[in-house]
């Protein structure tokens, strides 16, 4: 945190607690706290007045407890922008601390650091254990190639809790994707399905897919006549029924705008994400009339997070694994 945001929390912080302590003690009455009398605020709402008297004296007391609470915990942590606290335990939250902190083998090892708790203290460790318990198997999948460990039950059962904490927000609980996300379980792969080569790649660098809108390149009569020609020579669907399009046409506004990507035959280029059109299935976007040309009118834009500083390489493995053996069940 910069000195700037670090004193703005401070002043911030601290301002406010003043500020609702000034509050507490000035509109406290100077008479005894218990002493209870029948003056009024001076106004009503619908014939209810307000007495006016002082809090109870217990009542007073906690919010007086709460605030040397609060300075306290502020003094003993972090809490004040930079400031780490009396406590001990804080110097490696500072990257340029005096006192190195301990390794997650350290920790591992049983091996506390400068004493003090905090959350990201507790999260390290743990993390920490649970690496030198599961480290050595994924190290040993990760030895393997990847269509040997999807043929493997415990492999396949933790990469699956892998795809299912890390994949199915986008892809489905299924696999089976959603509008603008892939189905895995079938056998179109937009970057390719070689598992060692793609599949991996994919999960631990990501992609980054963007169709071009045409709409300005090629007009609005050239959107609906590359739509529909995509739908019915390539895709092989029919049109609605009362379609005006030019199928002829937009094979022409294909075959001199389309093709660099999706190739000549349609059936696609893996190094460019493109997808093959002659299989609906690859249509992420819907397969109507309609969503067809707004795909080809505006264009689409979609990315997959590259997952290797979430996960690392050994888990990344296991998960390509899980994903390559949703679409061949029946390796043995």
């Amino acid at each position: 945190m910069t000195t700037f945001w670090s004193w703005y929390v401070t002043i911030l912080s601290l301002g406010t607690i003043f500020a609702l302590t000034w509050l507490i003690f000035g509109t406290r009455k100077s008479q005894p706290n218990d002493e209870v009398t029948n003056e009024t605020v001076g106004h009503s709402f619908d014939g209810i007045e307000e007495y006016d008297n002082p809090l109870p004296k217990w009542w007073f007391m906690l919010f007086v407890g709460t605030i040397i609470f609060a300075l306290g915990y502020l003094v003993l942590y972090p809490g004040l922008g930079n400031w780490k606290g009396l406590l001990p335990g804080y110097d490696y939250l500072d990257n340029e601390a005096k006192t190195p902190f301990a390794t997650n083998v350290d920790i591992a090892n049983g091996k506390e650091r400068n004493g003090g708790w905090t959350g990201v203290h507790e999260w390290e460790k743990e993390m920490a254990k649970a690496d030198a318990k599961y480290g050595p198997i994924y190290a040993k999948y990760a030895a393997m190639p990847i269509v040997e460990v999807a043929k493997d039950e415990q492999a396949l059962k933790m990469g699956g809790r892998l795809f299912a904490s890390n994949c199915s927000v986008c892809h489905g609980s299924d696999a089976k994707g959603a509008y603008g996300f892939p189905n895995l379980t079938d056998n179109e792969w937009r970057w390719g399905g070689d598992p060692e080569t793609e599949i991996k790649k994919t999960i631990l660098a990501g992609r980054e897919g963007a169709m071009p809108a045409h709409g300005p390149i090629i007009g609005e009569d050239g959107v609906k006549n590359v739509a529909a020609y995509v739908l019915t020579e390539l895709a092989g669907r029919k049109l609605p029924e009362g379609t005006e399009a030019d199928i002829a046409a937009g094979q022409k506004v294909f075959s001199t705008t389309c093709f660099a990507c999706h190739g000549a035959d349609g059936k696609g280029t893996h190094a460019m994400g493109a997808p093959n059109l002659t299989n609906p299935a690859a249509f992420i976007y819907g397969t109507s009339y309609a969503q067809l040309q707004q795909t080809i009118r505006y264009g689409r834009h979609g990315r997959m997070p590259a997952q290797e500083a979430f996960l690392g390489n050994d888990k990344v493995h296991l998960l390509a694994a899980y994903v390559y053996s949703l679409s061949h069940k029946t390796a043995e």
